[in-house]
């Protein structure tokens, strides 16, 4: 993300690896160029990989937007797009799978001032100022999936506008119940944050604390023996507290901490008084504090309750002892939510889970320097490359990551962690290395229409019927080679 060191290697190691990298490239897993199942028409190369990178990066996401956005109908997203029929499924993407465009202009935007910064300005000054602008595009296009509702939370009754699971007409999408959930909200607070953090427009940044505002107010403050039950559910309603709704919003908040950091600006913080259980509290805070607070709040709960023996993040608390129905009560006349006490911890352990925790530990422990953070990311890392990945049958040296469901997607959330953790751990360098070496095979080898297919090392179904590839997928390519592009620039 904007601003966060990455490992610090000497130049010398650094351009060694880069020689090795690009020797790789051009010989990755099978013969370079089309063949029958996929490849084609690819930019001519760079020398160097950090450029590479993001010349694959931005070529991917390009031929994303070209396939699955539709920029005259304010950047509708269709899902699915098979690069061998040309044929683009009706079926819209949600506001999750939308978010990762987001990201992948980002991390592009990111890389682009990582790789200025070190020397190589060629692709910012081509770029920038147009990636600025589809990302502007991108954000106004947000609006399809907004909508306004009535909550009562624990605390409070109020309107919220927020971005509902699916897209509507400008303005009007369904919120209310089950309609939107905060792990939504999270990711695109994430990526406002980095926005904001990139180019300065405070648009962005008032967005994001907008929706930080709306996931805190679902956090349950609610009281049992004198502690916070604690943890936020996967959305207004829902009883179940996941790994999704609680671990993404650690990094952004640490960031939002940072951005307030000596200013003075207040807050209101909004909690019950753990003396009676009962009374709603409000009280003015500084505002870099209270970010910080709950940034240690939410990955302390979610360590404590649901993380399992091996040190990796199950899915989800689930079972409330008063059923399935969201339930209120009245305290001095005032209705609230009810709270449940949840008995059931429910798998799997998804990559993105330990992914997002990873990254929140690498922010803390930035932040405060506090070794615990440090421990739990080498304990992560280490966990996460030995649970997840196999060695690939196929392709000697090469991992397999998990690809079913949306896995891929997944796994690009536990890659950025690793570039995150590897400024303070020295076992995250393997599985980053893992995924530069995958991207390169199914670059090297099945790029079709400038997108690359699910499995980077097996290519496409010889059946081209059956090769649609999910938007987000693409994006998440572009965002990985984006990301690592950054990290050989800043090591």
């Amino acid at each position: 993300m904007m601003g966060r060191p990455f490992t610090v290697f000497g130049k010398v190691i650094r351009a060694t690896a880069a020689i090795l990298l690009i020797l790789h490239s051009f010989a990755s897993c099978g013969e370079k160029g089309g063949n029958e199942n996929g490849g084609g028409d690819k930019p001519a190369p760079s020398t160097d990989v950090a450029t590479l990178n993001l010349e694959r990066s931005i070529a991917i996401t390009d031929a994303a937007v070209k396939a699955y956005m539709d920029q005259a109908s304010g950047m509708k997203m269709a899902r699915y797009y098979n690069p061998f029929t040309q044929a683009k499924q009706t079926e819209t993407g949600s506001v999750w799978m939308y978010t990762s465009a987001i990201e992948a202009v980002n991390a592009a935007l990111k890389a682009m001032v990582a790789l200025k910064e070190d020397g190589k300005s060629e692709l910012h000054d081509k770029h920038f100022s147009r990636y600025c602008s589809l990302l502007e595009k991108l954000v106004d296009g947000l609006e399809y999936y907004q909508g306004t509702y009535t909550l009562t939370s624990f605390t409070q009754t109020r309107s919220w506008s927020v971005y509902g699971v699916n897209r509507a007409s400008r303005g009007s999408a369904r919120v209310e119940d089950k309609e939107n959930v905060y792990d939504d909200q999270m990711w695109l607070v994430r990526e406002l944050i980095e926005s904001y953090r990139i180019t300065g427009v405070q648009q962005y940044l008032e967005i994001a604390e907008y929706l930080t505002e709306y996931v805190l107010d679902g956090w349950d403050c609610t009281v049992k023996n004198g502690v916070e039950r604690g943890g936020i559910p996967w959305g207004p309603g829902y009883y179940s507290k996941h790994s999704c709704s609680n671990g993404p919003i650690v990094s952004p908040l640490v960031w939002l901490s940072e951005i307030y950091s000596g200013k003075g600006v207040k807050t209101t913080y909004r909690h019950i008084d753990l003396a009676d259980g009962r009374t709603r509290v409000s009280e003015e805070m500084d505002k870099s504090e209270y970010y910080l607070m709950f940034a240690r709040k939410v990955y302390h709960w979610q360590r404590q309750y649901l993380r399992n023996s091996k040190g990796l993040y199950e899915d989800n608390l689930n079972t409330p002892d008063i059923g399935g129905t969201i339930q209120y009560e009245t305290v001095n006349g005032v209705r609230y939510r009810k709270p449940a006490n949840l008995r059931s911890v429910n798998g799997p352990a998804y990559t993105y889970n330990t992914g997002a925790m990873l990254s929140g530990a690498a922010d803390l422990y930035r932040v405060t320097g506090e070794e615990e953070y440090k421990s739990d990311m080498a304990a992560m890392t280490d966990a996460s490359f030995k649970e997840f990945p196999t060695a690939s049958q196929s392709k000697q040296g090469y991992w397999q990551w998990p690809m079913d469901g949306f896995n891929t997607w997944f796994n690009g959330v536990l890659m950025r962690a690793y570039v995150d953790a590897a400024a303070y751990v020295t076992n995250a360098k393997e599985p980053v290395d893992s995924f530069q070496k995958n991207l390169d095979c199914g670059y090297a080898n099945f790029l079709q229409e400038g997108l690359l297919p699910k499995s980077l090392l097996a290519g496409w179904s010889l059946d081209r019927s059956k090769c649609n590839s999910e938007g987000m997928f693409q994006f998440t390519y572009a965002a990985e080679y984006a990301t690592l592009s950054g990290y050989l620039s800043n090591n």
